[in-house]
């Protein structure tokens, strides 16, 4: 399955979804698997880098953007990162997280702008499944003609995670902007909501149909994946997620991997540099999706090519729990 449909959502951006988008569905669409249950450790196992310069460093904590009531409470690595930062940076400002104008910034940019229809860009199989999965949630299909497929596509897995237990409230992001706000700790956003929802909205129209077709094919699949992605989240384990989402992404959707996560990774290194090198003192928190940070293309590898001091911050690493 091409990954940008699970890691849209989970992994890549902010998981933040107006109401609109992520009600219609919230039954769980033609969902056929339970998520098994695991043995993991009181606290997930962190993805948490430090980066440093001579004055200051920047933590660098890889988010997964739904999340479980029961994937806290965090790590003691994490909770002490928190508490020296004197900033957090996010992927988009968290001011604009309950901006009510998101609903109609997501329609807008979902709508066509040439006049098609979903059922005109999806092979008439595929769209006579995507009616019978909707049909069997009680929603009519028409409610999703006007949308282009990488909505649909976002809706649908958000309305597939909520009866599986993720949910954006729990995920590292609002959890920290909640913490942020609540400890006067000033916090920014490394792009603006617009900017996310413009690279979602551009992705191929072939790469946009290809995830949606997948999706109606085996929406099973689609439970197991976001179970598996998860569990390598969970447990710290670097390698298997980017062998799983990084390196299945590149070569099923390249285009949407390069939109999603090169060219907005190199966008922010600017920013993460200037973190470390216009400061004397301050230590900044950085919460963006896992996949930001992982592989040659990631943060982590970007930094430590520019020069500065990485280190990944694992106690339960060094205790044989994590990768």
């Amino acid at each position: 399955m091409p990954q940008s449909l699970v890691l849209l959502a989970a992994l890549y951006v902010s998981g933040i979804v107006p109401a609109a988008a992520d009600g219609p569905v919230g039954g769980g669409v033609g969902m056929q698997a339970v998520e098994a249950e695991i043995e993991a450790p009181a606290s997930p196992v962190p993805l948490l880098w430090k980066v440093s310069d001579e004055d200051n460093s920047v933590y660098l904590l890889g988010s997964f953007h739904l999340l479980k009531a029961d994937d806290h409470p965090l790590s003691e690595d994490i909770e002490v990162a928190f508490e020296d930062a004197e900033r957090l940076a996010f992927e988009v400002p968290p001011e604009q997280v309950d901006d009510p104008a998101n609903a109609t910034l997501f329609l807008q940019a979902a709508a066509y702008a040439d006049g098609r229809r979903l059922s005109d860009v999806v092979p008439p199989e595929a769209h006579a499944k995507l009616v019978a999965m909707l049909d069997q949630a009680g929603m009519p299909a028409a409610a999703f003609e006007t949308f282009e497929p990488w909505f649909v596509n976002l809706t649908l897995v958000l309305g597939m995670a909520q009866p599986m237990g993720f949910s954006g409230a729990h995920g590292l992001d609002q959890h920290f902007m909640k913490r942020a706000k609540a400890a006067g700790k000033p916090s920014i956003g490394l792009e603006s909501i617009e900017r996310q929802v413009a690279v979602l909205d551009g992705t191929p129209m072939d790469e946009q149909v290809a995830s949606l077709v997948e999706l109606v094919d085996d929406p099973a699949a689609l439970a197991e994946q976001l179970t598996k992605l998860h569990e390598a989240w969970r447990s710290g384990d670097a390698a298997t997620l980017q062998q799983v989402a990084i390196d299945e992404m590149k070569e099923k959707t390249p285009e949407s991997y390069r939109m999603i996560n090169v060219e907005r990774n190199q966008a922010w290194l600017p920013q993460l540099r200037a973190m470390l090198d216009e400061s004397d003192s301050d230590d900044v928190l950085v919460v963006v999706g896992a996949m930001h940070l992982l592989g040659e293309d990631g943060l982590v590898e970007g930094l430590r090519d520019a020069g500065y001091g990485v280190e990944r911050i694992c106690s339960a690493c060094e205790q044989g729990m994590g990768e």
